[in-house]
């Protein structure tokens, strides 16, 4: 799509605008990022090699989300209240571990960009929550413990497609851009429309028929959609950016 382009003075030469953007990169790794990633690296290292069975048992008690200890007589402490948003930052393997650092790397860096670190903490414990929810209300007896942090990069994923995958740079870092797009806008861009119909069918898939190599426990998928929704459908709660007065949404 072309632009308009300013007038030229009289013998004057207009210097081609400079725009960042194509030439940053997308894995330009935010501190808050980094931080996330480093935790969920450091206590799998530490379940893997300095833990016993008995001693990782009893830190997924702690810190992983069991649904059945709260539907069942359960003692309030405050692990009952944590662990809806610590089990995001353990995992069941090393590939479930490297999958999720990957797709954290890619849709967390440019939406950390976007929102600032202080409000992307808060969209991942909110779509941590959202997904723990989810997975509770479909399975209220299970005594198998939640973990993974992909009910937040789902979330990230959701709130991917509500910008459109559109990028910019931020203060030299690459970004989400543009205004929030409203949902019938989302569902008549291609790209966007294609892309929520492979998450759900791999989503399905992995979760149905257990389609993921090096994994042996099941995957959640239920977990999954519901961090998606809520960062599909409330992504402009977290988002500091106020939409243009005039209404009119900046070109792709």
């Amino acid at each position: 799509m072309t632009e308009p382009v300013p007038d030229v003075p009289p013998g004057g030469v207009q210097e081609p605008e400079k725009t960042a953007t194509a030439r940053e990169p997308v894995f330009n790794l935010p501190g808050v990022v980094l931080l996330l990633m480093s935790l969920c690296v450091a206590i799998h290292l530490l379940r893997l090699y300095l833990l016993d069975v008995d001693q990782d048992r009893l830190l997924l008690d702690y810190l992983a989300f069991i649904p059945s200890f709260y539907s069942s007589r359960m003692l309030i402490d405050v692990f009952s209240f944590t662990s809806p948003v610590s089990y995001s930052l353990l995992h069941g393997s090393l590939p479930h571990l490297a999958i999720n650092m990957i797709w954290l790397a890619a849709f967390g860096s440019p939406l950390a960009n976007r929102l600032g670190a202080a409000r992307f903490v808060l969209f991942w414990v909110v779509t941590s929550m959202a997904a723990a929810a989810l997975h509770f209300a479909v399975y209220p007896l299970d005594n198998a413990p939640l973990v993974g942090a992909s009910g937040a990069i789902s979330g990230m994923m959701g709130a991917a497609a509500r910008f459109g995958f559109r990028m910019q740079s931020v203060s030299g870092k690459a970004a989400f851009g543009g205004s929030i797009l409203p949902i019938a806008q989302v569902l008549r861009r291609r790209g966007v429309v294609t892309f929520l119909a492979v998450w759900m069918i791999v989503n399905l898939a992995t979760g149905l028929l257990g389609m993921v190599p090096g994994e042996q426990s099941q995957i959640a998928w239920e977990a999954h959609i519901g961090g998606f929704v809520v960062g599909f459908f409330f992504v402009h709660w977290f988002d500091p950016r106020r939409p243009p007065a005039s209404g009119r949404l900046p070109s792709p």
